[in-house]
């Protein structure tokens, strides 16, 4: 047993701002309010269901996670947010028709209370949507302190304690570093200059920083990930974690793809395929905001795979993604792989995967979980990327220099051995070889 982390205890209520009130971020809320009522179970959820073992497998020590790390409780969520549009997160969760009316109305009270700030918004970034609940300013420096003043209000109406702030809005377009993202100087005066490499979710990243106020981004964005934000986390003693929830086909590829590499199975092509009929798969039948997306999926196998270590197995791999909108499908997302592999002495295998999933269904438990793990970075003293929330992006951010870990396995195994480091506990290998001496 080594000495814990000291962390501040979760004491008062925490505000959870949610950037982007559509299907991910009402499916959160609703089912957070739910849980509260013992109306349904936060399946998915590693803070809320998830155990960890504790010392030797002949201990039997394998307390629940809320149990065993001073987390936030859900009775302690207070939500606020920002969108595009004027509906209600009672509005919004029936027009997003992914939870049935009849849950719904049991909570809708509380979801009505809940209404959209004005967003922070330019179509020139999410080129599909429009919508008239958005802010006006002199530039983009003014929209920052709009959004500052957004938090500060959050906070002082309703009594909190700590905030978190969570990007739950549309994949925005592809951008890549330039001059004015790789220091904090650079940033702001590229605020004050309405620079167009400054897109929307910057300037919610940089309120959130500016603010005190831990920011997790649930888009493949660029967002936190430049130097200047990763600066400005760690100038202010501020958590930062992203890219991109991981959910549907990713999931799938990142509990695959490691255990072809670990039977050494070769793989000559992965071709994968979705329809999409939510706000989302709109904003993704733009090929711009595609192409950000597809950079975070495709991503995945090359460094799951290692081709550089195993070129006779992923050397030339033909790496396929497509997300196509279609509307009657709404948030029931339908993913099809075609894997073709080969084995021993070069014989051919294929296999399929056709996975039917709830997109939001599958981002809402995510999207809590890094809400309370947030919180936790922040009462543990913690700033900067925390890399230990990897088990929940398609695209973790990491320190430069080095590469993002994608296997889930190993992403799990690196999150709970961080807790068990937070609390003083033994961290666990697996070794196992005390068992037999």
């Amino acid at each position: 047993m080594k000495k814990p982390i000291a962390i501040a205890p979760a004491a008062g209520k925490l505000g959870v701002m949610c950037v982007g009130l559509g299907a991910v971020a009402t499916t959160f809320i609703a089912g957070v309010l739910a849980a509260r009522k013992g109306i349904a179970s936060p399946i998915g959820s590693m803070t809320q269901m998830g155990t960890i073992r504790l010392g030797k497998r002949t201990e039997g020590r394998s307390p629940l996670v809320r149990d065993f790390v001073p987390l936030a409780d859900l009775n302690d969520l207070v939500f606020a947010g920002w969108d595009i549009f004027e509906d209600d997160c009672y509005e919004s969760a029936r027009h997003a028709g992914v939870l049935e009316a009849s849950l719904l109305d049991q909570i809708k009270p509380e979801l009505e209370a809940i209404k959209p700030l004005k967003a922070v918004f330019d179509r020139q970034y999410v080129k599909r949507l429009d919508g008239p609940n958005v802010k006006k300013g002199r530039n983009k420096r003014d929209l920052a302190e709009q959004l500052r003043e957004d938090i500060r209000a959050f906070k002082r109406d309703n009594g909190l304690s700590r905030l978190v702030m969570i990007w739950c809005a549309s994949t925005e377009v592809y951008l890549s570093e330039t001059p004015a993202h790789q220091s904090v100087e650079a940033f702001e005066k590229a605020l004050e200059a309405d620079d167009s490499s400054i897109p929307s979710s910057m300037i919610y990243a940089y309120a959130a920083l500016m603010e005190g106020v831990p920011f997790a981004n649930g888009a493949p964005n660029l967002t936190v990930d430049v130097p200047a934000m990763v600066a400005l986390a760690r100038k202010n003693k501020v958590p930062i974690s992203g890219k991109d929830f991981k959910t549907g086909q990713t999931l799938l590829k990142t509990v695959i793809a490691p255990g072809l590499k670990a039977r050494l199975l070769g793989v000559k092509g992965w071709y994968s395929t979705n329809i999409l009929g939510n706000r989302d798969g709109e904003v993704l039948d733009d090929p711009e905001s595609f192409k950000t997306k597809e950079e975070s999926k495709k991503s995945v196998l090359d460094y799951i795979l290692q081709p550089d270590l195993y070129p006779e197995l992923y050397s030339d791999i033909c790496h396929v993604v497509r997300i196509n909108y279609y509307p009657p499908r709404g948030d029931n997302k339908e993913g099809w792989d075609n894997i073709d592999m080969f084995g021993w002495l070069g014989y051919p295998m294929q296999l399929k995967v056709n996975f039917l999933c709830r997109d939001s269904i599958l981002a809402a438990p995510i999207v809590l979980d890094l809400v309370i793990f947030m919180d936790l970075a922040k009462r543990a003293g913690w700033s900067g990327i925390q890399e230990w929330l990897s088990f929940f992006y398609k695209s973790p951010m990491h320190a430069k220099g080095l590469y993002p870990e994608h296997d889930l396995f190993i992403q799990s195994m690196k999150l709970k051995n961080t807790l068990r480091y937070l609390m003083g506990e033994d961290l666990i290998t697996h070794l196992g070889a005390e068992y037999y001496d």
